[in-house]
C-alpha cells in the first residue's frame, strides 16, 4: 500500500466503497462519478503508479486484471452486448489517479474514436 494514494485506501478497506469484485490481487468498484450507465474501476492491489511505470510489476498480474474485468462484464450482463475497457495514462492519456487501474464501461453505446 502506497501512502496518501486513494485506490490503495480504497483496496484495502480505509476508504469505503461500492464493492464489485475483490480476490488476492485485484479490487473491482463502482466509480462514484460514472461516465456510463455502467463504470466499474478495476485495480491491482500492489500499487504501481500508472501502464508506463509497470517496473518489475507481473505481467500475470496485467492478465489477470483483464480477465477479470471481463468476467466483470459478463457478471453484470452486458458481456454479450459490449462494454469499452480504458487505460489512461499520464496526464495527456486522462490518468487522474496514480495507481494502474482499469474503467470498465457499459450500458450505452460508445462512439469511436474517443476524445
Amino acid at each position: 500500500m502506497m501512502d496518501n494514494c486513494l485506490f490503495c485506501g480504497i483496496s484495502s478497506g480505509v476508504i469505503p466503497s461500492d464493492k464489485v469484485f475483490e480476490d488476492d490481487l485485484c479490487f473491482a468498484f463502482n466509480d462514484i462519478a460514472p461516465q456510463a450507465p455502467i463504470h466499474v474501476l478495476v485495480v491491482p492491489k500492489k500499487h504501481v503508479d500508472s501502464l508506463d511505470k509497470l517496473n518489475g510489476f507481473a505481467p500475470e498480474v496485467l492478465g489477470h486484471l483483464m480477465l477479470k474485468t471481463s468476467q466483470i462484464a459478463k457478471d453484470l450482463g452486458v458481456g454479450e452486448e459490449g462494454y469499452r475497457v480504458v487505460i489512461n495514462t499520464n496526464g495527456n492519456g486522462g490518468q487522474t489517479v496514480y495507481h494502474l487501474h482499469l474503467h470498465l464501461l457499459a450500458g450505452r453505446p460508445f462512439i469511436f474514436p474517443p476524445g
